[in-house]
C-alpha cells in the first residue's frame, strides 16, 4: 500500500512538475527584421496623385515595343503602371499633327484604356501641331492666318471640342493643362507673354472657360518648366492674375541632374510653399525625369521630391508625374524609368504603395 501510495505521489508530482512547466511564462517569437536594403516608398495622401506621362504609348506599340513587369511577364501597360503603384495618368494632346499621334482619337483612345485601368486622367492641351515646350510655342498650322480675337475663340471652340469628345466616350478628366511649359505663353507670336501678356491672358481664360464649359469639377493647370525658378513664376503668374486670367493648379516641370536634385527639390518647394501663399493655389508637379542609367539616384530624387509635395501645408501638393518612364530604346530619350528589356527599373519604385 505504502509502494501504491509513494507511486502515486511520484507520479502526481512528477504531472504537476510537467503543468508548472508546460503553464509558465513563454518567451515571444521576435519577428525576423527586414533586410538593411529593403525600400519603402513615401507615404502619401490618399488622394495623392502619383502619375506619369505614357503619351508615347501607342506609337511605341505600333512599332512592335512591348512592356514587361519586373520578372519579365508581358503586360499591358497602363495595367503595368497601376500595379506599380501609379495612379494617374497624363496625355498630351495635338491639334493637327502631320502623324497622327497624340491627335484628339489617339488622345481618346488611350485615355479610355487609362480610365479601364482605374486611372485618373490629365489631358496636356499643347494647343500646336506638334511640341510646344519654352523653346517653342508654334501655332496649329490651321491657325497661323487668324487675327487674335478669332484665334481666342479658335482656342475654345477646340478645347471644347477635344472635352465633349473624352464626354461622349465616358471621360471626364480630372485635370486639364492650357497650355505646355508657357514660360513665354503659348501660340507665338501673338500670345507671348513677354510682349503681351494680356493676350496670353485671353488665351488662357479661352481655354479655362472652355473646360469649365464642359465640366465644372476638371481643375485647370497652368504649367510653366523649371519648378525651382521662383522669379519666373511670380513674374507669369503676377502678370495673369493682372491681366484677369484664371486657373486653378499651378504646374511644373523639374528636371535636376543627378547632382543638383537636393538642391532643386528644396527651391521647388520654396516656390510651392510661396505659390500657395501668393495666390492661393495649389500645385502639381506635372513632369519630372532623371538619367535612365542611374536608378537608383532617380529613386531617391524621386522618394525626396514626393515627400516634399506630400508635405506641404493644407494637401497644396497635389502630385508628382514622371514624364514618359516607358520610354526605353525610344527616339534616344535619355530620361525614362524603363530598362533595355522592358522592364521598370527601381527608380519606380518611389510611387508604390505602402
Amino acid at each position: 500500500m505504502k509502494k501504491m501510495l509513494l507511486g502515486c505521489c511520484t507520479v502526481s508530482l512528477l504531472l504537476i512538475f510537467s503543468c508548472s512547466k508546460s503553464s509558465g511564462p513563454v518567451t515571444p517569437v521576435q519577428p525576423t527584421p527586414p533586410p538593411a536594403n529593403t525600400y519603402t516608398p513615401p507615404s502619401v495622401a490618399a488622394t495623392f496623385a502619383k502619375g506619369a506621362d505614357v503619351s508615347w504609348v501607342t506609337q511605341m506599340e505600333s512599332s512592335g515595343v512591348k512592356f514587361y513587369d519586373k520578372s519579365g511577364k508581358q503586360q499591358d501597360l497602363f495595367a503595368l503602371m497601376k500595379s506599380l503603384g501609379f495612379n494617374s495618368i497624363r496625355l498630351r494632346a495635338w491639334v493637327n499633327p502631320t502623324d497622327g499621334w497624340c491627335n484628339t482619337a489617339d488622345v481618346v483612345a488611350k485615355a479610355m484604356r487609362a480610365k479601364n485601368a482605374g486611372m485618373k486622367i490629365l489631358i496636356d492641351f499643347h494647343y500646336s501641331d506638334t511640341w510646344a515646350d519654352p523653346g517653342d510655342q508654334t501655332k496649329p498650322a490651321a491657325w497661323t492666318s487668324l487675327d487674335f480675337p478669332t484665334l481666342v475663340t479658335t482656342l475654345g471652340t477646340y478645347t471644347t471640342g477635344v472635352m465633349n469628345t473624352l464626354k461622349t466616350n465616358g471621360i471626364t478628366p480630372d485635370w486639364v493643362q492650357v497650355g505646355n511649359e508657357t514660360n513665354d505663353g503659348m501660340l507665338w507670336e501673338d500670345g507671348r507673354a513677354s510682349t503681351n501678356m494680356a493676350n496670353f491672358a485671353a488665351l488662357v481664360k479661352s481655354g479655362y472657360q472652355a473646360v469649365k464649359s464642359v465640366s465644372s469639377t476638371t481643375k485647370v493647370i497652368v504649367h510653366v518648366s523649371n519648378g525651382f525658378d521662383n522669379g519666373l513664376f511670380r513674374y507669369l503668374f503676377d502678370g495673369l492674375k493682372n491681366n484677369g486670367a484664371q486657373w486653378d493648379i499651378i504646374g511644373m516641370s523639374l528636371y535636376p541632374s543627378t547632382s543638383n536634385y537636393q538642391t532643386l527639390d528644396a527651391q521647388c518647394l520654396a516656390n510651392i510653399n510661396d505659390m500657395v501663399s501668393r495666390y492661393s493655389t495649389p500645385c502639381m508637379v506635372v513632369e519630372v525625369g532623371m538619367d535612365v542609367t542611374q536608378p537608383s539616384t532617380t529613386r531617391d530624387f524621386l522618394t525626396d521630391l514626393i515627400t516634399k509635395v506630400n508635405s506641404v501645408a493644407s494637401s497644396n501638393g497635389l502630385g508628382v508625374f514622371y514624364w514618359e518612364p516607358e520610354a526605353y530604346n525610344w527616339q534616344s530619350y535619355g530620361l525614362g524609368a524603363f530598362d533595355n528589356s522592358g522592364k521598370p527599373t527601381e527608380a519606380l519604385d518611389a510611387f508604390g504603395s505602402q
